[in-house]
């Protein structure tokens, strides 16, 4: 399996809006992106299936979109309305299980990782 590499992270003002990518795509299990920020625990931000079932943490909800780039070969995460409190570097993750009733929140549940990208949002 090719690693995972993401990209797209940044500075923004509050309010701003990022893109960030993660290739390349899997076709079988669940991709999701996760973030952690200094002193705290890796959290799921977006989960997706390769039926394009999605789920979101409540923090992010209305406000991030977890999307499948099949043309590109990318999993993507459009940020909008961004937040001081979404700082924290941004992992994308795989795992190869299919789940039936959807893909985990939880990043126990998720085997492979990229190195991340770092998500900076000020006031």
């Amino acid at each position: 399996q090719a690693p995972l590499m993401e990209s797209g992270g940044g500075s923004v003002q509050s309010g701003g809006s990022l893109r960030l990518s993660c290739e390349p795509l899997m076709n079988v299990g669940c991709m999701g992106w996760f973030r952690q920020a200094p002193g705290k625990e890796r959290e799921g931000v977006a989960v997706i299936d390769r039926d394009e079932r999605v789920t979101y943490t409540d923090a992010v909800q209305g406000r991030f979109t977890i999307s499948r780039d099949n043309a590109k070969n990318m999993l993507i995460l459009q940020m909008d309305s961004l937040k001081p409190e979404d700082t924290a570097m941004y992992y994308c993750g795989h795992d190869s299980y299919n789940w039936i009733g959807g893909c985990p929140t939880g990043p126990q549940f998720f085997k492979s990782w990229g190195q991340g990208t770092q998500v900076t949002v000020s006031a």
